[in-house]
């Protein structure tokens, strides 16, 4: 790998440094230190791992970033850690490496949720523009699941008639028609909802909609008055 790309490479054209992590995992130590010597030099963080085991050992303790994973290792190769990975629900971006095109290694490292395959010697452009894509993924993916946090926090604490009314607004009941389900007064349906309203932050219906669809809100399960009378 050279450095012909470091000089046009800018931190403007990556994710934000939060997001900038990726782990080296090569039994090839020349490998390991010129990759992380690279990407510390546009100020990404970089961690090398002599074998797939040792990687597996500490990933409880990463953070999520893109992996770089060799295909062939003594012991677990690149194609097996890829599958343990997937096995342990770890979805973060890899790319493998090579010295030999191989077709049936790179299609099973695809399906396994490879992002790149490189042949080695690569260039520099080549790893960082393959990183660039796994970092924005990233980034997409924290964002993603910010709203969605953001989302059930704002739901938790909901009293129970609280959520019955949520109930009703998600199957598209009026106020008249919770109240009658309930057999509340149209004013206590239209306080609790007003709570809700308030508790949720939501400032119209289609807010509170979206906030539930975010959050993975479901109806309560079982027999309820507002249940039976939406159906």
């Amino acid at each position: 790998m050279g450095g012909d790309l470091l000089n046009s490479w800018t931190g403007d054209e990556l994710p934000s440094s939060k997001h900038r992590i990726a782990y080296v995992i090569d039994d090839d130590r020349g490998v390991r230190v010129a990759i992380t010597l690279l990407l510390r030099s546009i100020g990404a963080e970089c961690r090398a791992f002599a074998s797939a085991d040792d990687f597996l050992s500490a990933l409880v303790h990463l953070a999520p970033g893109c992996a770089i994973i060799d295909v062939r290792m003594p012991d677990k190769d690149g194609v097996a850690l890829l599958g343990e990975l997937a096995e342990r629900g770890c979805d973060w971006p890899a790319i493998v490496m090579t010295g030999h095109a191989e077709v049936r290694t790179a299609v099973k490292a695809m399906k396994l949720g490879a992002i790149e395959f490189l042949e080695k010697p690569f260039g520099d452009e080549e790893l960082l523009a393959a990183l660039e894509r796994g970092w924005t993924a990233l980034a997409a993916a924290a964002e993603t699941d910010g709203r969605t946090h953001d989302a059930r926090r704002r739901l938790t604490g909901l009293t129970t008639r609280e959520r019955c009314i949520l109930d009703g607004i998600i199957g598209g009941l009026s106020n008249k028609e919770m109240a009658i389900a309930l057999g509340l007064s149209h004013r206590t349906v239209e306080m609790h909802r007003s709570s809700l309203m308030r508790r949720t932050r939501a400032r119209k219906v289609a807010d509170l909609i979206s906030l539930a669809a975010t959050a993975g809100y479901e109806k309560a399960a079982g027999p309820s008055p507002l249940r039976l009378h939406a159906e």
